[in-house]
């Protein structure tokens, strides 16, 4: 699309913008800690530390898989959580319970879980002359990268391998406006995603849960 680069351009000053912004008001924030955040895990296992668990809300789809997520990631989205640029009444109850320091040694925590089992074997991966054409009109490698695993910017998610049906319930909530409990703001992706309808983010949902990826479900006991 020919308005990508300037979104680019633009997303990644307000990228650089809100992280600078971050680290201004968490000046006493460490790097985050592996460590520390064992003790602080327990409100997340529960949901992404069991394999398959299913969320009900907005609709019935798979917890994401966020075991070998990249740090800076996970620790943007849960401050947009806290924010509310990604609304979720769940999660935004949980990162508005956690400080600037929690935040950044859990976002530490995942990004390193799992590292040390098999990855997860692809589940074909070949794109269809129709996926292909999607992929090439919403030009998804521009951000996300080969097999949509290797972004260009930490702060932007690996997608190869998470599920579908998780995958398509994001998409679709960059569609949502105006209401309190659904929706997501991002430039580039509002914008992107406007391009298509239901079925198509469907299809795109289906390929990306196929590639293979460094995302995780990582068993984990719901007490620690």
């Amino acid at each position: 699309m020919n308005t990508l680069p300037h979104l680019l351009r633009s997303f990644g000053v307000l990228t650089s913008a809100a992280l600078l912004a971050f680290g201004a008001c968490a000046q006493n924030v460490k790097a985050g800690d592996v460590n520390a955040a064992r003790s602080k895990v327990a409100m997340c296992v529960g949901c992404h530390g069991i394999p398959g668990y299913q969320s009900s809300f907005p609709e019935v789809h798979k917890v994401p898989k966020i075991s070998g997520q990249s740090e800076a990631y996970l620790a943007a989205a849960l401050m947009g959580y806290r924010k509310g640029d990604r609304k979720h009444p769940t999660m935004k109850a949980v990162a508005t319970s956690l400080s600037d320091q929690d935040i950044a040694d859990l976002a530490a925590y995942y990004a390193s879980h799992g590292q040390d089992l098999p990855p997860t074997p692809a589940k074909g991966g070949t794109a269809s002359s129709e996926v292909q054409a999607l992929l090439t009109k919403g030009n998804c490698m521009a951000c996300h990268g080969e097999n949509l695993s290797k972004p260009i910017d930490p702060s932007y998610p690996k997608l190869g391998g998470q599920h579908a049906d998780y995958l398509f319930v994001a998409l679709k909530a960059y569609h949502t406006a105006n209401n309190p409990n659904i929706g997501r703001s991002s430039p580039i992706m509002a914008a992107q995603v406007q391009a298509f309808n239901a079925k198509e983010l469907k299809l795109l949902a289906q390929h990306i849960a196929s590639l293979p990826g460094d995302l995780k479900t990582v068993p984990q006991p719901r007490l620690r």
